[in-house]
């Protein structure tokens, strides 16, 4: 019995830290495609539900969105 108890306790552990990391690589690979330009701005900011104000600043919104998320500061978007 004690033994179901952990392995339940363990899986409720362990479901929010996945879905951290799927979130994450969901952000990242929007980033990506939008680097590549795969996706347009619009498109990006669609993906990572970003409020747009105006269509002018679609593209500074994802730049400065996605440059928090790289790793390397040398990285431009």
């Amino acid at each position: 019995m004690k033994y179901l108890f952990v392995v339940f306790y363990l899986f409720f552990l362990i479901y929010p830290a996945e879905a951290v990391t799927t979130k994450m690589f969901k952000v990242l690979d929007t980033c990506a495609r939008y680097r590549l330009g795969e996706i347009n701005a619009d498109e990006a900011i669609e993906k990572l539900k970003l409020t747009n104000s105006s269509a002018s600043q679609s593209k500074d919104l994802v730049k400065k969105y996605c440059s928090v998320f790289t790793p390397n500061e040398k990285i431009e978007f």
